[in-house]
């Protein structure tokens, strides 16, 4: 049977070779074999050396997404099936146990799949097109695995549309309810994986949720851009005197209501608004607090944005930080991958000087242990979270 075999351009394999699973279009000096969209590729230097081999999509400019740097490696069930299970194995040897992230696309070795695991229930996303067009396989190793009550897609999201796919969102297996209950550390939490943010909650914060630990005991803390209320509910949880969130949504504020009467959590107060302006009104007001979180949504979505999103998070970081007590703390994330670790903590330096405050990092943290970074592939490290101590 003939390959199809794609051949780089001079030097191009040097950013593969180090680990980043895409070869765009512009890359490729000539193709020999049958071109078929969905189909294995197989790709080489331009001096001929082998790199690695994956699905095809002549309508993305991702062109091909590697599966295997084995040649002979066969690309099958069996070959999926065992690293998603691997995958699962690492996340349960870390701890994880009722809700996690099982796959994480490239990271993970399945690039433009994800899969999410609430409690009895799967949310998954299919991202490119020789995922697509095998769904059912990988649905079947899925039901194998985990014996799901309901598996739920939520492959919604405009990046779709450039691997020539239509957007999708439904139940492709059992019966999946349009709330869930699961088990974020020691809380519970109500989620909603049919409607909800990203696959239905943003469980790439759990860990960071929890590492908030030791900075809000008996403190009045503010929780901004709150979404369910994961970083309030736990400031509240490990013994804050009083928790403000706040979010534009008020789907968003009656849930954050609902999980904090589920954790008999009474201290927590929820106010509907645009944190912008919230901030600037607890200025007029001379508010302050011990402990402001801010986990904006991504003010950068594509590279042209940078440049406004670094003003956007300057800003929100500015406001809190004048509104933060001597000594107390600024809990800030990024979830953008344009607003690279250095841009961020030069953002945070440039928001302390014009707040004329003096900070300390007493943290810098990543996206949870279930979505792992893959070196030499800058996009899988996209979220931030760093932890500074504010004084005069």
């Amino acid at each position: 049977m003939q390959m199809c075999q794609i051949y780089l351009k001079p030097k191009e394999e040097f950013r593969i070779l180090e680990g980043h699973p895409w070869v765009f279009s512009n890359e490729i000096d000539r193709i020999e074999g049958p071109i078929k969209s969905g189909e294995i590729a197989y790709v080489y230097s331009y001096k001929n050396q082998f790199i690695g081999k994956g699905f095809l999509n002549t309508s993305s400019k991702i062109f091909v997404r590697i599966l295997s740097r084995i040649i002979d490696e066969d690309i099958d069930q069996s070959f999926f099936e065992n690293i998603i299970l691997e995958s699962n194995k690492a996340r349960i040897d870390l701890g994880y146990d009722n809700s996690y992230r099982v796959l994480f696309g490239e990271s993970d070795g399945i690039p433009g799949f994800i899969v999410d695991k609430y409690g009895d229930y799967l949310s998954i996303q299919v991202l490119s097109y020789g995922i697509d067009i095998r769904k059912q396989m990988f649905i079947d190793i899925l039901v194998k695995i985990f014996k799901p009550k309901g598996i739920y897609e939520r492959s919604d999201v405009s990046v779709r549309k450039k691997e020539g796919l239509d957007l999708f969102k439904g139940t492709v297996y059992g019966h999946v309810p349009e709330k869930i209950r699961i088990k974020e550390n020691e809380l519970l939490m109500e989620v909603d994986i049919i409607n909800g943010q990203k696959t239905g909650s943003f469980l790439d914060q759990q860990d960071n949720h929890k590492s908030i630990k030791p900075y809000v005991k008996n403190k009045k803390v503010l929780d901004c851009f709150s979404h369910i209320g994961g970083f309030g509910l736990h400031a509240a949880y490990y013994g804050a005197s009083e928790v403000i969130c706040t979010d534009i949504s008020e789907t968003a504020v009656q849930q954050i209501e609902v999980n904090a009467t589920l954790n008999q959590l009474s201290q927590v107060k929820t106010i509907k608004a645009d944190v912008f302006n919230l901030l600037r009104d607890y200025q007029e007001k001379h508010e302050f607090f011990d402990v402001i979180i801010l986990d904006p949504p991504a003010f950068a979505k594509k590279a042209d944005d940078i440049k406004k999103a670094y003003q956007g998070y300057k800003e929100i970081n500015l406001q809190a930080l004048k509104l933060i007590k001597n000594n107390g703390y600024l809990v800030t994330c990024s979830c953008s991958h344009y607003m690279t670790p250095s841009l961020f903590l030069d953002m945070l330096i440039d928001a302390s000087k014009d707040a004329k405050k003096s900070t300390q990092m007493i943290e810098f943290r990543i996206q949870g242990k279930d979505h792992p970074a893959r070196l030499g592939s800058d996009e899988s490290l996209y979220l931030k979270m760093v932890v500074l101590r504010v004084k005069e």
